[in-house]
């Protein structure tokens, strides 16, 4: 089977769900990277010819991250088949997968089946860390057969997924990466900023404006130089311990 990976991980936790399910299918044939800055510049997506599509987000506070729905809007599907996955830091997805769905089908994607599953989380690293873990790549193996299973079987059952019409207010804590004095100004985060809010002449200025906290650039710094306030970090790691300390698994919605 071919496969269309349709994914936005600007720290990679969501790209590694995204693998390990695809490669229980087949092929993946084509990548679309909704964290390509570039895609802005382009009226429309153009996709290959596939058996599936795997659309993969990361939940922000709950919701499809802002930046990559607008870009999913550039596809027109004409009735592929596709699973939809979010991807989340062990506290909760709220209402990212139903407003996931939503998304898909005004492209024209025919939605079989949807996954929740566990990353460690981009910011508080100290939560879901290393996951996808052993335990985690089972459980996402089992969850791609049944998908395999349904596909197969060419059941046209339609997927039910938890959360609420209207979505919930997209809020979240503002976590703006600052360069520390390791910084070389090779501006390679600039290149790589999925909204292009830092400076390419001067990398070490970053407009908060713009910035969505998605901590790509603490990602792909190679001197390790930007990070994000480390009071704000802790204050929010604090007050969401209770919530994130127990280990969530992930499911399946089909």
């Amino acid at each position: 089977m071919e496969i269309l990976q349709i994914v936005f991980s600007p720290t990679g936790g969501t790209q590694k769900v995204a693998d390990l399910l695809a490669e229980e299918w087949g092929h993946t044939v084509c990548r679309v990277d909704l964290a390509d800055p570039g895609l802005d510049a382009r009226e429309a997506i153009s996709l290959p010819e596939a058996d599936l599509a795997l659309i993969a987000v990361p939940s922000y506070a709950g919701r499809v991250p802002a930046v990559a729905a607008e870009r999913l809007g550039h596809i027109r599907a004409d009735g592929m088949k596709c699973v939809l996955v979010c991807v989340y830091g062990n506290r909760a997805y709220e209402d990212t997968l139903v407003e996931l769905q939503d998304r898909a089908n005004v492209c024209g994607f025919a939605v079989t089946a949807a996954v929740a599953a566990i990353a460690e989380h981009s910011i508080m690293h100290q939560y879901a860390a290393g996951r996808p873990d052993a335990e985690d790549r089972e459980e996402l193996k089992e969850i791609a057969q049944k998908i395999k299973e349904k596909l197969a079987c060419g059941e046209e059952k339609p997927v039910s997924v938890p959360g609420n019409r209207p979505y919930k207010e997209a809020k979240a804590a503002s976590m703006v990466p600052a360069a520390g004095e390791a910084c070389t100004g090779c501006g390679l985060c600039a290149e790589k900023c999925p909204v292009r809010a830092i400076s390419k002449e001067h990398p070490d200025l970053t407009d908060e404006t713009r910035c969505i906290s998605c901590m790509k650039c603490v990602a792909v710094c190679p001197q390790k130089a930007r990070k994000a306030d480390s009071e704000k970090v802790a204050g929010l790691a604090a007050r969401l311990k209770e919530v994130c300390s127990v280990r969530k698994g992930n499911e399946l919605f089909i």
